[in-house]
């Protein structure tokens, strides 16, 4: 093994330690995967994250593949499909924030109640239909919700960001449960009035040259 290569190891596992430390994450419930050579690193399945160790992390190439005797996460599938889908992207982060499930259980996109939202490449936060976990379609439905988006929720599960670097990916799973609990807040007082889609593309492209969204969203 590489040292680059037990750098990112290193770092997955000290991002699923952050994300439980920030609150956006219980238990063993979120995974996260970086691109890696012909492949990627994932998060093994049920690892407690203060017990798992870099040599715990799993590599799979790109056509699903992995070494006999390990397990990777049960989310194995969107991760491998995202990056298949998205070449620029370089990390994912899937998590279980409470603010962002509770939106994901009622089937509710985060609308631009905030020009935060751009930080999500568009002008919405898409909600992607149910599918069982770890299946074909829920993979599907998660490329769908993420065409010209750095995150998405996932109905009745959680959510997802993605970005050029673990750091960014990370960063942007902790604004997405931001907007969403800001949106839930909303809700028990009334709909709240909603920016239009043209001041949305206005912040997204000054934040690009700032650095926040370095990661092209394409069309949608």
């Amino acid at each position: 093994m590489t040292s680059h290569e037990n750098e990112k190891r290193q770092a997955i596992v000290d991002a699923c330690r952050r994300m439980n430390a920030l609150g956006i994450n219980q238990g063993t419930s979120g995974n996260i995967s970086v691109r890696h050579g012909e492949g990627m690193l994932i998060t093994p399945t049920s690892v407690p994250y203060d017990a798992m160790t870099p040599a715990q992390i799993v590599f799979m190439d790109m056509n699903g593949a992995f070494i006999e005797g390990q397990r990777p996460s049960s989310e194995w599938r969107f991760h491998l499909d995202i990056l298949r889908a998205r070449p620029e992207v370089e990390a994912v982060v899937h998590a279980h924030p409470t603010y962002a499930t509770i939106l994901a259980i009622m089937g509710l996109e985060i609308p631009p109640i905030h020009y935060m939202i751009a930080a999500a490449g568009g002008d919405s936060i898409r909600c992607a239909p149910y599918a069982t976990y770890g299946t074909p379609e829920l993979s599907q439905h998660a490329v769908n919700a993420l065409e010209g988006r750095l995150a998405c929720l996932l109905g009745h599960h959680g959510m997802i960001a993605i970005g050029a670097s673990l750091e960014r990916a990370l960063w942007l799973a902790v604004e997405v449960e931001a907007l969403a609990r800001q949106y839930h807040g909303c809700l028990q007082i009334g709909e709240p009035p909603l920016l239009p889609t043209e001041e949305i593309e206005r912040v997204r492209r000054k934040m690009a040259g700032q650095g926040y969204a370095n990661v092209s969203t394409g069309s949608g």
